[in-house]
């Protein structure tokens, strides 16, 4: 009972036989879908034989019209971007152009501000030392030497 056959298998295993069965498709009804219709717009209802004698009635359908061609303009807008960016960058070079000339003009008025006090101050200073020392009946001050011995002065 359990020797072994030629295929390897124990005895009293045997394979039956297989039968295949292969399913007939059915070929599914088609139904025509509703469609919602106004009560004012009924379609009319159109009949076609058919070369074998069956009869197909039906809608008639108008043709799909095609959607209406949007006119392209003449520029694309990438390109009035593109221009428009640069025209807003010319008027930004203008501005920096202005802002570093005024920035120029202001440090070159600092300057000539700062030069004038110099003269003017200068000026001031050589008037008072160079002016004569006559009897003005200002203080006097004789200088002399001081002595300091042990943190007490001697003058």
């Amino acid at each position: 009972m359990n020797k072994p056959t030629a295929y390897g298998r124990p005895s009293g295993y045997e394979v039956a036989a297989v039968e295949v069965h292969h399913p007939i498709p059915i070929t599914p009804a088609h139904t025509a879908p509703l469609i919602p219709v106004q009560p004012g717009a009924i379609p009319s209802v159109a009949s076609v034989v058919l070369p074998d004698g069956r009869v197909v009635t039906g809608y008639a359908i108008s043709p799909a019209q095609p959607e209406p061609v949007v006119a392209k303009p003449a520029v694309s807008r990438a390109a009035v971007n593109v221009a428009l960016g640069g025209v807003g960058f010319l008027a930004v070079c203008g501005g920096l152009l202005l802002l570093t000339t005024f920035i120029t003009a202001l440090t070159a008025l600092i300057t000539q501000l700062i030069t004038l006090a110099a003269v003017c101050f200068g000026g001031f200073v050589a008037v008072q030392i160079f002016k004569p020392h006559g009897q003005t009946g200002g203080n006097v001050f004789n200088i002399r030497k001081a002595v300091i011995k042990r943190n007490k002065f001697y003058g």
